[in-house]
């Protein structure tokens, strides 16, 4: 989880010092949009059937794609 602290952001604020908008440096970003888009994919295979590490290394023995 990504402390906002650890950010550097800065504000833009209105006559009135209501922040309004933010600016980040450009790796930060990265960074949150990289964030963003493994949560959407964790989100949309979240209901997913999962197969245990065990099961997969069986299956790829089965099929003579894994060798011990």
């Amino acid at each position: 989880m990504i402390n906002i602290q650890e950010l550097n952001v800065k504000y833009i604020t209105d006559k009135r010092g209501k922040k309004k908008e933010v600016i980040l440096p450009l790796k930060e970003f990265e960074r949150l949009i990289e964030d963003l888009e493994y949560l959407a994919i964790y989100a949309e295979r979240q209901d997913e059937l999962t197969i245990s590490h065990c099961d997969v290394l069986k299956e790829l023995q089965k099929n003579g794609n894994f060798l011990n």
